[in-house]
């Protein structure tokens, strides 16, 4: 386990999955380190990430670094020979996303983006809605991902928004298994001149709309960081002919469903999503529970309020590939195509909405 802020609340359900089990953590801070270590039992213990590499009983390594470190790591990982599970996003260029596309090509090693929103419960009850047909034709899709960053550690003011959009990318794409062509993304308002010059990025909102590879849809997404008077959201719309899903407008409130062809007054009605626990191992069916967050201070959670139940299934998925020896999902090419369109974005952006093409290495 690489980074142990966010990155301990893997821990547990690594020690309780049937397949798995965390045999060595890395931080930077010893103390830290130790204090982790200590909690959860665990003997090796490392503040450089080469002697990670070097370890030869590591099969795999979860990056739960800060952002920057995120490609280099997964890099360097491949090329010691370890599978890597990475937190989002995967870069934060689109060559360091085709270097790592090409690396686990060359390799044969597994790489899945750890992308939280796609195994929500929400997008599981959208998904499992759309499986059976209860949507209909999909028609559009949406999704927004408005959050004030001030407070946060300081390097996200260097953030471009559009650099952090899997959380809205993911769900829109893959509810239909669909990988993103081509974008156009308009820049919106201003952001304070400190904010503007430690980032490189003016703008305070960014929109974009999202062409599907091969498919008659399109889907439109929104991200900020400062500057706007809005509580936190990690939204998801669908709409379908039959029924379509909003996400609430006030976090912690019901979600919304329409159903077509209903009396006006009872198109829409307020919905509690279940949870989706039962598609788990038993051993770890209790992680998709907000009482089983072991840090709950941590702003991600405060913010994320646990991250919707994905974290056992993000463990589950990628232990899975490596046990059945197939692509996880989204392995490193979905993963790239995810990335790549909030980078692609931000460069139509900064172009007026020119269009922007994904590159080829994201297409499949």
């Amino acid at each position: 386990m690489i980074g142990l802020g966010f990155g301990a609340e893997f821990i547990p359900i690594y020690h309780s999955h049937p397949s798995t089990n965390v045999i060595a953590l890395c931080r930077r801070n010893e103390s830290e380190l130790n204090k982790s270590a200590d909690s959860f039992g665990i003997e090796r213990r490392y503040t450089e990430f080469d002697k990670v590499l070097a370890d030869p009983d590591v099969d795999f390594v979860h990056i739960n670094s800060p952002i920057n470190d995120h490609a280099w790591m997964s890099l360097k990982a491949l090329d010691a020979g370890k599978h890597v599970m990475c937190t989002v996003p995967m870069a934060t260029t689109l060559d360091e996303c085709r270097q790592i596309v090409e690396k686990v090509q060359a390799t044969g090693l597994k790489y899945m983006m750890a992308e939280t929103v796609v195994y929500s419960r929400e997008f599981l009850f959208i998904k499992d809605m759309y499986e059976k047909g209860e949507l209909g034709k999909i028609q559009h899709l949406a999704a927004s991902h408005p959050q004030d960053m001030d407070g946060w550690p300081d390097y996200w003011q260097k953030m471009i928004p559009m650099h952090y959009a899997t959380h809205v990318v993911s769900p829109c794409l893959g509810l239909v298994n669909g990988l993103a062509e081509y974008v156009s993304c308009f820049g919106s308002g201003s952001v304070r001149e400190d904010i503007a010059e430690k980032s490189g990025n003016k703008f305070a909102v960014e929109s974009c709309h999202i062409k599907i590879k091969d498919q008659d849809l399109t889907a439109h997404i929104w991200r900020f960081l400062y500057d706007v008077a809005r509580q936190y959201r990690e939204s998801f719309d669908v709409y379908g002919t039959k029924k379509s899903f909003e996400w609430t407008l006030i976090e912690n409130e019901p979600h919304v469903l329409h159903t077509a062809k209903k009396p006006e007054n009872e198109i829409a009605e307020k919905i509690e999503v279940p949870d989706f626990a039962h598609l788990l191992p038993p051993e770890i069916r209790k992680f998709t529970l907000p009482q089983e967050i072991h840090n709950a201070e941590h702003l991600s959670f405060v913010q994320g309020g646990g991250h919707g139940g994905s974290h056992p299934h993000l463990v589950n998925e990628f232990t899975n590939a490596l046990l059945e020896d197939r692509d996880p999902f989204p392995n490193a090419v979905t993963s790239a195509n995810w990335t790549c369109v909030g980078i692609c974005a931000h460069q139509s952006a900064l172009k007026g909405g020119e269009i922007v093409r994904l590159p080829e290495f994201t297409l499949g």
